[in-house]
Parts: C-alpha cells; structure tokens; sequence
C-alpha cells in the first residue's frame, strides 16, 4: 500500500518520469532507508549519494560504513563524500545546520550532473513537513512559510512527503531492513527537536491526528498561497513607484496595506516588530529610518524610499581634466559633468560632503544661497541629502555635485581653460 501511494504521489507532482535516473540522499537513517528501497521496489534507476559531516566522531564513520554495505547488498551505485563541516561554517559565519545544509545540496547537484540524474530524491516526510509548518509559526511568517515543504523545488524532489514516520518504521519492519539512528536526533537541543519530542506529543494528546490535519491544512494553505500570490503580486506593481519606492497614498488604498508591506519588504529582512513600526510611521512625521542587515527604509513626504546599504570600500572620487576651449565654446549640458573657469580657481579643488552653513551661488543667480535651502527646495529626500557632495576650492563652493556649478565660476566668452569635473564611486581593490 505505502509503495502505491507514494508513486501515486510521484506521478501527481510529477516528480519524475519512469525512467529517470534519480541520486537518492542516503544518510543511513530510517526515512532515506524506506526511500531507496522504495524507489527500487518501484523499477527505478537509482543513484546513492551518502555525506559524512565528521559532526559525531566514530557515529559519523558508523553511518558511512552502514551505508557502503546496504548499497553493496542492494547493488546500488554510490557516491561518498566527507566535508569539514564546522571549518566551513566558521568561515562562513553560519550555523553548523546551516553549513550541513549547503554543502549537502551543493555537492548533490554535482554528483546529479555528473551522473546524468534528472532529480535528487530527499526523504522529508510528513512529519518533516509538520514541523516546518510550526517551526514557521512560532518564529512568525506570512501565508509561505505554512506551507510547509514543497514537493519539488528545482531539482530537489520529496517523495515521502505525504507518508509519515509511523508508516516509514512499518514499511521497513516488514522488509525486515535495519537502519542506523542519529544520537542527535534524541536530544532535545535544536528548535526542531524540541517541537519533535516535546510539542508534537502534547498536541497529540489533543489530537491523536493532529499531524494528518496541520498537513492537510498546509494543503489547502498552499492552493490558497497561490491565488494571494497573485493578488500581491498585483497590489505591489500598484503601489510601486519604480524599483526603490512605495507610494504611501497608494498603499493606503489597498484592502490590507500592512499585507501588502510584508510582502514588500519582510525578503529585504525586516522583521515582523520593524514592519509594524514602518506600518504605523505612514501616520507620523517624515524622516523615521528603518534598519535592516541590508537594507534602510526611510518615511520620506508621500513615501517610503528604500536603499541598500553602501558597501564598504566604495568611495566617490574627484576626476579632474584641464581643457584649452577658444572663443565661442559652450558648455554642453550634462548633469554629471561640471564645467568650470579654470582661471578663477586658484587653490586646489576637493571634494566633500556638504555641511551645515554651506553656502554657493548657484548657476544663472547673484546672490548667495544655502545649500540646505537649495536641497530643501528640490524637495530631495534624507538619503539624497546625505549624500550629496560638493567641489571645493578653499571656502568656495565651485560644484553642488550633478546639480548645479557656482556662478562665480562660470564659463565665459573670455574663457581659455576649462575644469571638466566628474565624480564617480570607486570600485574597491580585490585584495
């Protein structure tokens, strides 16, 4: 019955074909056990592929040794591989889980490439499932992470996500099919773990089938993730004002604006408290800020601007070229580029971020203005200011950088040379 239903599971997400090869992900474990044999008893073609993490000692080389004789026994080809897993993860600063979990699926795309596979098999079942779902609830989440797991992600495909773990341990009982057990897994020392050994069991006290009814409804929450896909996808083209803002006006008129936000910027990293205080800043003043690892929000007049923190080692620099013009040249007019009289500058030019109390006589004007009044009256916003930069020459103001040049400094008829001046960002060294 389990082998019927789990290939009538295969053919309805059309996992893959008959006749596909398939890398199966072999720990050793009860749940890639029942896979492999399962697939097998099914006709298909088969590739192991075992991983030892060196995370357990002699446990970890026991695994690897189990797996080796199965596969010999089933006459299955198979593929080993061993990773240093906690180098790797301090390198790159993440969690053992996290660095098992990369290198794991890095390394199974390279062995299904190199083995002509068209999938690589991975035994989450439904109590994998299950688990995903509250571990999604309790760290918070929107419609997407209750759905569960996918069945097929890329070339990643979950056979056993419709079976649970009960009817795994009586599949492999009546083969009579040992398997070996990961000591961690009866520990209660991860999240996961914890909502295995401890939650899991209180809500079954409840509910004897409480993990058949949150799978079903990690079901039906998927079809309906995909009409509120589409319905978001739609409400966030309408509330964009190109790629870096969000129209606040517009937000406020769709049917749930603090959805619409989530899905907007929850992927840039902010989390549920940080977009409630965004939520509730569209009925402050202008000028809040927002921090996110990556990313910065700012409450701006009618929006919310969204910028990508500067990377480190990107500097603006001046580019300066000295150019012999005769009578009659004219400037062209390139935001970007600044012609001034070279004549009238003596001392040498630097650039700078503006300050407080700067002050320049913009272009085509006599008298003096200040560069706060002339920003303010542009109407840019708190990231523009910031980073708005000038040319100076001693105390003078030559450029409001791809603004305006100071009228001081301007070129005319009896102008021989010119300063061609542009600023442009670095690109930091690769050291």
């Amino acid at each position: 019955m389990l082998q019927k239903n789990v290939i009538r599971f295969i053919r309805e997400k059309d996992l893959f074909a008959e006749n596909d090869k398939i890398v199966v992900a072999l720990s050793g474990g009860a749940d890639s056990v029942a896979l492999l044999r399962l697939l097998l008893q099914a006709g298909y073609r088969c590739v192991a592929a075992h991983c030892n993490f060196r995370l357990r000692g002699a446990e970890s080389d026991r695994d690897e040794a189990f797996v080796r004789g199965l596969c010999t026994e089933l006459d299955v080809p198979l593929r080993v591989t061993g990773f240093d897993t906690r180098t790797y993860a301090a390198a790159h600063k993440v969690s053992i889980e996290m660095a098992a979990r990369e290198l794991r699926y890095a390394w199974f795309e390279e062995v299904r490439k190199e083995e002509g596979a068209q999938a690589v098999a991975v035994a989450h079942h439904r109590d994998d499932s299950v688990e995903t779902f509250l571990l999604n609830l309790v760290r918070g989440t929107g419609i997407q992470g209750l759905k569960g797991i996918a069945a097929k992600n890329g070339n990643i495909v979950r056979p056993l996500l419709e079976t649970g773990r009960e009817e795994i341990l009586a599949y492999l009982a009546s083969l009579g099919q040992d398997y070996v057990t990961d000591s961690t897994n009866l520990k209660d020392e991860f999240v996961r773990n914890k909502l295995r050994l401890d939650v899991l069991p209180l809500l079954k006290e409840i509910n004897p089938s409480v993990s058949e009814t949150i799978a079903e409804t990690a079901r039906r929450l998927s079809d309906v993730e995909a009409v509120y896909r589409s319905a978001m996808e739609a409400a966030c083209r309408r509330v964009r004002e190109g790629a870096d803002r969000i129209s606040i006006y517009r937000l406020r008129q769709e049917v749930s604006p603090q959805a619409v936000l989530f899905e907007l910027l929850h992927p840039l990293g902010f989390n549920a408290a940080q977009l409630g205080d965004i939520y509730r800043s569209l009925d402050g003043e202008s000028g809040r800020l927002f921090h996110a690892p990556m990313y910065t929000v700012l409450r701006d007049r009618g929006c919310l601007i969204i910028k990508k923190r500067e990377e480190e080692g990107f500097t603006p620099c001046l580019y300066q070229e000295l150019m012999e013009v005769e009578a009659g040249f004219r400037v062209p007019h390139e935001r970007e580029t600044a012609y001034v009289d070279a004549s009238r500058i003596q001392a040498p030019l630097v650039l700078r971020k503006w300050r407080p109390g700067d002050k320049f006589v913009p272009f085509g004007m006599r008298g003096f203005k200040k560069v706060r009044d002339y920003l303010r009256d542009r109407k840019y916003s708190l990231f523009e200011k910031e980073n708005q930069y000038v040319v100076c020459a001693g105390e003078d103001i030559v450029w409001l950088v791809n603004e305006r040049t100071d009228n001081r400094f301007r070129v005319t008829e009896h102008t021989r040379q010119v300063w061609v001046l542009r600023v442009k960002k670095d690109t930091p060294a690769i050291l």
